[in-house]
């Protein structure tokens, strides 16, 4: 089982959608954990308006700082518009996904984010399953 930690400046629109959605395409294979170096106070509500067509539910979740103990935990980090601010730790795995920030934009947008975040996320689910040759 591997950890991957999304990471992205506020944690309020990417790496939160990237959680849920990996965690839905991972079936609890794997774990996914959401942070932020600049945390919002919530959820951005087109967010939420657009992972509520899915199914998925991110109303209640709350947005949290990115730590060195998250980063420590994680097999693979991905970042996504932090940049610099993301802390680097040595024998990590590390994918940079340059995505718009959906906060603020109408829900057409948030939409194609979205999507293009699920069709990332299930790549990298099937990616980290082991091969038959392997067991």
């Amino acid at each position: 089982m591997a950890t991957v930690l999304f990471v992205c400046l506020q944690n309020a629109g990417r790496s939160q959608m990237s959680q849920a959605l990996f965690g839905r395409a991972s079936a609890g294979r794997h774990r996914a954990l959401s942070a932020g170096t600049t945390p919002a106070q919530q959820v951005h509500p087109e967010v939420v308006s657009a992972m509520a067509e899915l199914g998925i539910d991110l109303s209640g979740r709350t947005p949290q700082r990115l730590t060195q103990e998250l980063a420590q935990a994680a097999d693979v980090v991905v970042t996504m518009g932090c940049g610099d601010q993301c802390p680097y730790i040595p024998g990590k795995r590390y994918i940079d996904w340059e995505l718009p920030d959906p906060a603020g934009k109408p829900l057409a947008e948030v939409r194609a984010v979205r999507d293009e975040i699920e069709r990332r996320v299930r790549e990298l689910a099937c990616e980290l399953e082991p091969n038959e040759a392997d067991t």
